[in-house]
């Protein structure tokens, strides 16, 4: 009887000491899970952006950006010229003017139509001035980089466009100021067009 009991009191106790192993597998597992959940938004997120600064130019950015200047600058010109000339217009109609007299020994009329045209002249060659400040606000935080671009831009420019004091009518200077350098395509067949007028400046001598 003793040993029967012995012998059930050790099967058990195996089974009791399970029990805390189990449970601690469990909850281990429960713990990996949790931390496995809780890692994912972290792995998953988005990198924060590190500044609020814009992104950087390239170079067939900035020339398109280049070219979408002058087109606002041709379109404020316009506004800008016939503006000016109907201001002076208004202006100059609203004066009280003898068309019996002359003006400095010209026709009144004459007069007024000069002055017209001078205004709108005027309007004209401010317009790019105002352009310039509407495009600058219309590209927004890229206007920095699109100033430090363009004086890189220019830099170059200067450095590689040829001398203009050699030139004849059989031999021009093409685009002195790069106006129609659009891409970098553009800016390639430039340099090539000024090395084909050093070379034909240099064989001409």
């Amino acid at each position: 009887m003793l040993r029967m009991l012995a012998s059930r009191s050790i099967l058990r106790a195996p089974s009791v000491v399970a029990r805390p192993l189990s449970v601690s597998r469990i909850s281990s597992s429960l713990l990996v899970r949790r931390g496995i959940h809780a890692g994912r938004p972290l792995m998953n997120a988005a990198p924060k952006p590190q500044g609020t600064g814009a992104a950087p130019l390239t170079w067939n950015d900035f020339l398109a950006l280049r070219t979408k200047r002058r087109r606002v600058n041709v379109v404020v010109s316009v506004v800008s010229t016939a503006v000016a000339a109907g201001l002076g217009w208004g202006v100059l109609a609203n004066m009280v003017i003898d068309p019996t007299e002359m003006i400095m020994g010209f026709d009144p009329f004459m007069v007024i139509s000069l002055a017209v045209v001078l205004c709108g002249a005027g309007g004209y060659l401010i317009g790019p001035s105002i352009g310039n400040v509407v495009f600058l606000r219309m590209i927004g935080k890229q206007a920095p980089t699109f100033v430090r671009k363009e004086a890189d831009f220019l830099a170059h420019i200067r450095k590689n466009r040829p001398d203009p004091s050699q030139q004849s009518y059989a031999n021009p200077v093409t685009d002195y100021y790069g106006e129609k350098i659009g891409s970098l395509k553009d800016y390639r067949r430039w340099l090539r067009d000024g090395r084909a007028y050093r070379r034909k400046t240099q064989n001409f001598l």
